[in-house]
């Protein structure tokens, strides 16, 4: 049984996900606050957090970005904000996806199973000869283990959803992928996202520029494509 802490300081939203998430056979601890959020976390590890943006005290983008120092927990932020803006810094301090209230509990559940899918124990997916580490320039993807290490064996932390966008790339090299397969490829389909202007994709690629390129603004290695999308220039070996 997957369990989730949500961290809100709306008592009803509290209640009202806490009877959907146990109905769909998820265990749920709740928080107001940082404080009780860490506490909470210390007496049992949490799959996932819901995390709100607006909070008493540290607000949602300050806790996440603790949270990304301690572990790789996953992160789905809720913001009552509609400017993408706040949207955009979620993602941009680690977050995994999020969702703009008011939501549908349908929607967010999906996007949880999404998440959970994707930062599944490395130790359960099951060691393949079709999941090898695939190699392109410096770099190395280790898809059972879900690690990018460099030629160095330097780990670079990825949250689940840069690897997943990572792990596509490579997995089309210099093949141009629009903004639509690569948001299916986050685990929920184009059409549950915003707007076709939504900018997750774009902030993902950004964070995965800053880790991987010698000159984030002059990418080379994950080029953009006018009216196309992306294309992963460099090419891939399977070890």
């Amino acid at each position: 049984m997957p369990h989730l802490l949500i961290v809100d300081d709306d008592e009803d939203i509290l209640t009202l996900l806490t009877d959907f998430f146990e109905r769909h056979a998820y265990s749920v601890a709740v928080a107001r606050d940082g404080v009780e959020m860490f506490a909470a976390l210390e007496r049992r590890p949490a799959d996932l957090v819901i995390l709100d943006l607006m909070l008493h005290g540290e607000d949602g983008i300050a806790l996440c970005k603790r949270l990304r120092l301690q572990g790789r927990t996953p992160v789905i932020m809720l913001t009552a904000m509609t400017d993408q803006t706040d949207r955009i810094v979620g993602l941009e301090v680690g977050a995994d996806d999020y969702v703009t209230k008011p939501f549908d509990q349908r929607e967010l559940l999906a996007r949880v199973r999404a998440v959970l899918r994707r930062a599944s124990d490395p130790a359960q997916v099951p060691q393949s000869p079709s999941r090898p580490c695939l190699c392109f320039g410096k770099w190395r993807l280790d898809v059972a283990r879900r690690e990018l290490l460099s030629d160095n064996d330097t780990l670079i932390f990825l949250t689940s959803g840069e690897f997943d966008l990572l792990l596509t790339f490579v997995e089309h090299p210099q093949r141009v992928l629009t903004r639509d397969q690569l948001l299916d490829a986050r685990g929920l389909p184009y059409a549950a996202y915003d707007s076709p202007n939504d900018r997750t994709i774009d902030v993902q690629v950004s964070r995965l520029r800053r880790k991987l390129e010698d000159d984030p603004k002059n990418p080379a290695i994950i080029r953009t494509i006018r009216n196309g999308g992306y294309m992963f220039t460099l090419k891939v070996a399977a070890r």
